[in-house]
């Protein structure tokens, strides 16, 4: 083990941890805006309890994922300051950008809606919500991008004095290919995730509160939820399916690795089940399905996918010698356990729409556990296609231009990146046991009581305590 070794350890746990309050963050804002504007259309207050009720569950979430972001960002120049002197022209821009427009104006206006309620024309405080939420998914965009450099170079040159890569087109920058299909992808990622959380909070109170006068209000988000992950999931694969003909073009080992397939093929089969052997050189058994690969990666399906045996030794002839495969078991396995846990959610929600047609009340047990497990599954498919995505462009770090082994930072030893990445890893457990004891207490608390408080009896006011109320 070297500091390379744990600085990708370190940037990988640290990403991981950070993208679970991401998606979260990203779709939630959007579904209180819509909860918001329904009663702002109707008036009718099972929407502005629910509204505030997973608003407050959405602010908790949002705090914590600034605090784990800011930690992310820093390890650039800690662990991979070669790398950001390589790329720092390219990624400044729309990190820049977010930091300045997409994260301010998510900050300022949440700060504005916390605080606005009976303060703002109604309006103005309905605005406030959807302003952070086109925040959040600006903020998304502008990160995607500067990542898609990494997948996917484009606008830029190498400059031969310094070694560096200079922008030259950021306007090529913003709307690199990957980009554009890796935001829509992860939006609707995104939406499964607070889809999923809406879903479990709502079915847990309606089944364990039954006649609560706040039960119509349950239902609704319970069904709610579920027709947005339905219809996230649906998007999923379609952005799924583009996504995947992208990568087969910009980066077709990843492909060949996802699919296990060393040798060139056309048609190409679709691996159900891939047994290689110990040294990822050739396949020893699969169960495959005829023409789909082709299809999926080249939209023919007698399409020519490439091989992870003919790329390499393509690689080796256009970049040196040495070995550009990725760890194939990984990239295999990530790739599938992102699916799985995508349909198995999917899968939930549709039950769950299920057991509550023509009005009943669901009382499955077993449906009310899976609807507990239900928002681990889309953040475990978000995790897992994150792994498979990073992973699966290994050995580069800029994919053609720069490998990994040469961005780590020259200067940090072995000792000083364990030291950090212990402190960091239990920092992040603790903060973890804190945001979930912390949605779990306001989940079970249930959408607030909005009855208006008796007034204030002026003649011992000066006796009250002061107060903070939200």
């Amino acid at each position: 083990m070297d500091a390379l070794d744990v600085a990708r350890w370190q940037f990988g746990v640290t990403t991981v941890y950070h993208f679970l309050f991401v998606p979260l963050t990203i779709g939630l804002s959007v579904l209180v805006a819509i909860l918001q504007t329904l009663w702002h259309r109707t008036g009718n207050e099972r929407y502005l309890k629910l509204t505030k009720f997973y608003g407050k569950l959405f602010l908790i979430n949002f705090a914590m994922g600034v605090v784990t972001g800011i930690v992310q960002e820093f390890q650039f120049g800690m662990n991979w300051s070669d790398y950001s002197r390589f790329v720092g022209d390219i990624f400044g821009a729309p990190l820049a950008i977010e930091a300045l427009v997409a994260f301010f104006l998510e900050s300022t206006f949440i700060g504005l809606w916390i605080f606005g309620w009976d303060r703002l024309p109604k309006r103005l405080h309905l605005a406030s919500i959807w302003a952070a939420a086109i925040g959040s998914n600006l903020s998304a965009y502008f990160i995607l991008a500067a990542n898609s450099f990494m997948q996917n170079p484009v606008g830029y040159r190498i400059n031969p004095d310094t070694g560096r890569a200079e922008l030259t087109d950021f306007v090529a920058v913003l709307t690199n290919k990957v980009a554009l299909i890796t935001f829509p992808h992860t939006l609707a990622g995104s939406f499964l995730v607070a889809g999923s959380l809406v879903v479990t909070v709502g079915l847990w109170h309606v089944m364990r509160n039954r006649g609560s006068t706040d039960t119509g209000a349950y239902r609704f988000a319970t069904k709610f939820g579920s027709w947005v992950v339905l219809v996230s999931a649906a998007l999923v694969a379609i952005t799924g399916d583009i996504q995947g003909k992208i990568m087969t073009q910009v980066q077709p080992m990843k492909m060949a690795a996802a699919e296990g397939l060393y040798s060139t093929e056309s048609p190409a089969s679709f691996s159900v089940l891939t047994i290689g052997s110990l040294d990822g050189s050739r396949e020893l058994f699969a169960i495959k399905i005829p023409y789909l690969l082709s299809y999926l990666g080249t939209g023919d399906p007698n399409g020519t996918v490439q091989g992870i045996n003919d790329l390499q030794a393509q690689y080796a002839s256009q970049y040196g010698a040495g070995s550009y495969t990725p760890i194939i078991p990984v990239t295999y396995w990530s790739f599938r356990f992102m699916i799985a846990f995508g349909m198995a959610a999917a899968a939930i929600a549709l039950l769950v729409l299920w057991s509550q047609r023509k009005g009943r009340t669901p009382t499955n047990r077993w449906l009310l556990r899976a609807g507990l497990v239900m928002p681990v599954l889309p953040l475990l498919a978000n995790s897992f296609g994150w792994i498979f995505t990073e992973m699966g462009r290994q050995p580069w770090i800029v994919y053609g231009e720069m490998l990994t082994r040469n961005g780590v930072s020259r200067s940090v030893s072995l000792a000083e990146v364990l030291t950090s990445f212990t402190a960091f890893t239990l920092i992040y457990a603790t903060l973890a046991v804190i945001e979930f004891k912390l949605l779990v207490r306001y989940a079970r608390a249930g959408v607030p009581d909005l009855t208006p408080a008796p007034e204030p009896d002026d003649t011992d006011d000066a006796e009250r305590p002061l107060a903070f109320a939200y």
